[in-house]
């Protein structure tokens, strides 16, 4: 099994049982990535189907090899695909309604441990961060092409930073000297233009600008969101999606999402609410699930970790 593929899956358990899996069922791992959580779903089929989609080929060359025996017995079908693509490439194949939907939003394990991928503030290499390694845009053309105005809107909208014009305004000042070429060398470009009370602080100074520049290479929030609406469409009626987020700027999507489709207007002086007029979706859990504590003690990156799961009612638009 490829080294790079080596990692703890998060929440494992709690994001598949909450799908209430069927046997016979038909269910979707919009993000593929280590194949944890797709193995443990098809451990719970019988005659049901999994569709795994991941855009990252070093993904599909380990689930080729983890899953190879749901492979071989045809229980599962591998989809090279951006998960923003999800009702066309499962039209594709025949499906129109699925049973359960799961998102492990973010950067893999894999991907981020990986350290040529570029993802990684703590490791050299040259700038990349893209997910699907055939796209042109990288990580190192937001860098060095992007405007001025242009690298604050991201570093603020996407990296939540108050320091987003003086970094951007020191990337600027740098590049035009020559280009900057690798992760270290952009993250002491980002301390350099930090002040000192700044760099005291817990956690590593570069964190949410790289976060940022990533979610712009794979424009990460709206394929997310373009994939849920999709999933909510393709649910049966009592079919389930669960949602793991990783930073605030996932699960306020997310969380939003799950609200407006869980909120219907109650017009004045109805008593019962007619089943036609009910809600889309209903929540399954009010507060995010977290990781445990036992979690916790092997897997540092559940840490930030929230799910959120929710249940088609009915195909009200």
């Amino acid at each position: 099994m490829p080294q790079e593929f080596k990692h703890d899956t998060v929440l494992l358990h709690e994001t598949v049982d909450l799908l209430d899996v069927k046997p016979d069922g038909v269910y979707v791992d919009a993000t593929l990535g280590g194949a944890g959580h797709s193995e443990y779903l098809l451990s719970q089929l019988t005659t049901g189907h999994l569709y795994s989609f991941d855009q990252d080929q070093a993904a599909h060359d380990h689930a080729k090899i983890r899953l190879k025996n749901q492979l071989a017995a045809q229980k599962v079908t591998l989809i090279k695909d951006n998960f923003r693509n999800l009702k066309v490439a499962l039209d594709a194949l025949g499906v129109e309604k699925i049973d359960g939907i799961l998102y492990d939003l973010g950067v893999s394990s894999p991907q981020f441990d990986d350290r040529i991928r570029g993802f990684s503030y703590k490791k050299e290499a040259r700038l990349d961060m893209r997910m699907n390694q055939e796209q042109a845009l990288s990580a190192y053309e937001v860098v060095n092409d992007y405007p001025f105005n242009d690298l604050v809107r991201i570093f603020y909208r996407y990296g939540e930073s108050k320091f987003s014009k003086q970094i951007a305004r020191k990337i600027e000042q740098k590049r035009a000297l020559h280009p900057i070429e690798t992760t270290l060398e952009l993250a002491d470009v980002i301390k350099s233009a930090l002040p000192q009370k700044e760099l005291k602080k817990k956690g590593h100074p570069a964190k949410q600008i790289f976060q940022a520049i990533r979610i712009e290479v794979n424009d990460e929030l709206g394929a997310a969101e373009t994939s849920i609406e999709q999933a909510i469409d393709l649910l049966a009626i009592g079919g389930r999606i669960s949602v793991i987020t990783f930073h605030s700027l996932e699960d306020r999507l997310t969380k939003s999402i799950f609200k407006e489709y869980s909120t219907v207007e109650v017009p004045k002086g109805l008593p019962i609410l007619p089943k036609e007029m009910e809600a889309r979706l209903k929540l399954v859990n009010r507060k995010p699930v977290i990781a445990s504590k036992e979690e916790l003690e092997y897997n540092n990156r559940a840490h930030s970790a929230k799910l959120r799961v929710a249940e088609k009612q009915n195909n009200n638009k």
